[in-house]
């Protein structure tokens, strides 16, 4: 339980901080901003329903990506994550 209270800590410091730069990478002509804030929703997802229902709009948008995004997802824990961003646990 403890284990994942604090992966969760973890995930939620990492996806806030990925979507910090990535905002600063779509004014810095160094960094690729969309590539930051794509890992960030990612991480976010399974606790911010604003991230999970904007993966189900991409999955269903762009079909192409639903499976490399449902392999990321899988990656990371949450495979069973709704993309309707629902309330988790």
């Amino acid at each position: 339980m403890v284990k994942r209270a604090v992966f969760r800590v973890i995930r939620h410091v990492l996806g806030w901080g990925l979507l910090v730069v990535g905002i600063a990478g779509l004014v810095l002509p160094v960094l690729q901003g969309w590539l930051f804030i794509a890992l960030a929703a990612l991480l976010l997802a399974p606790d911010v329903p604003f991230f999970g229902r904007l993966l189900g709009w991409i999955e269903n948008r762009f079909p192409a990506l639903r499976h490399p995004i449902q392999r990321v997802r899988a990656r990371l824990g949450h495979h069973g994550q709704p993309p309707s961003g629902g309330a988790s646990e």
